[in-house]
């Protein structure tokens, strides 16, 4: 089985990096709680929006990620029994493609560089399973596609869901 996994929300915890860079600049207490259901720019008075929004143009961003609960583990199991590529759009900020890079060797290094498709668009992706939390890359794919929750699409329906790394690790291994 041929199996993408996105990076930003899937693996890489960049919805809690804007809260916590929005926090710290602005002095706030922003919580994901109060996000439900939203990107974090839509959830900050309007005066700092471009702020949040610049966030991810800022150097070091994509490099000091958090990574996603139980996901090095799962994924790690998952490469031994499937063929298992990182799939994630990194052309739209300069500095993303070689800190995701510089990421991925850090933290999950049994998926070498050949296993990796940092791109633009994902809707050239054929295989079987894409795990993403964009319904849009989602909907273009031609195999099974899991939602993994983040905050932003809690409310988007339509698509198998994986609420956690141990879900899908039930649903695949």
């Amino acid at each position: 089985m041929t199996l993408f996994v996105d990076m930003d929300e899937v693996l890489a915890d960049t919805y809690g990096a804007h809260i916590e860079l929005y926090n710290k600049e602005f002095n706030a207490q922003l919580t994901m709680e109060e996000c439900r259901g939203k990107e974090v720019w839509q959830c900050v008075p309007e005066t700092h929006q471009k702020s949040v929004r610049k966030h991810a143009w800022q150097i070091g961003f994509f490099r000091d990620l958090k990574v996603i609960p139980d996901s090095q583990e799962v994924l790690k199991a998952l490469s031994k029994e499937h063929n298992v590529y990182i799939a994630s759009a990194a052309m739209q900020f300069p500095n993303s493609l070689q800190e995701k890079s510089e990421w991925l060797d850090k933290f999950f290094p049994f998926i070498p560089w050949q296993k990796r498709i940092l791109c633009g668009d994902k809707h050239i992706l054929k295989g079987d399973v894409l795990i993403d939390d964009r319904s849009y890359n989602l909907k273009s794919f031609n195999g099974r596609t899991i939602m993994f929750t983040s905050p932003h699409n809690v409310n988007t329906e339509g698509f198998d869901r994986a609420h956690t790394w141990k879900e899908i690790a039930d649903k695949l291994l």
